[in-house]
């Protein structure tokens, strides 16, 4: 089982698909690669983490007095992404991007 794994680790590895797609993910490292990904993933989990609880009871609120559905749906939605608060998986995954810039950044002035 381990040799199947490893092997198929190997081959997903070496797949130029995979390695394109995984560039494809990388944020430039520019200011605006940067804001991105402080605007993408960092803002919204702080957000969630300070005002998590607030917002999911006006999303509860307005749901329940919207008579259009599709509003009713908009809001439990809302609810449903602040319910849990923030995510700090999504705020690792943030900083780490962040932190992939800045040294990538640091590499191109070195060069």
């Amino acid at each position: 089982m381990k040799r199947r794994m490893t092997e198929a680790a190997r081959r997903v590895a070496q797949n130029p698909v995979v390695k394109k797609s995984a560039q494809s993910m990388k944020p430039e490292a520019t200011v605006w690669g940067a804001l991105g990904v402080v605007l993408f993933f960092i803002v919204p989990e702080i957000v969630g983490f300070v005002w998590g609880e607030e917002i999911t009871a006006w999303a509860h609120r307005m749901s329940l007095t919207q008579p259009d559905e599709i509003e009713r749906k908009f809001y439990w939605v809302l609810e449903k992404l602040f319910e849990d608060g923030g995510s700090w998986v999504n705020l690792g995954i943030g900083v780490f991007l962040l932190l992939w810039i800045g040294w990538e950044w640091k590499k191109g002035r070195e060069v």
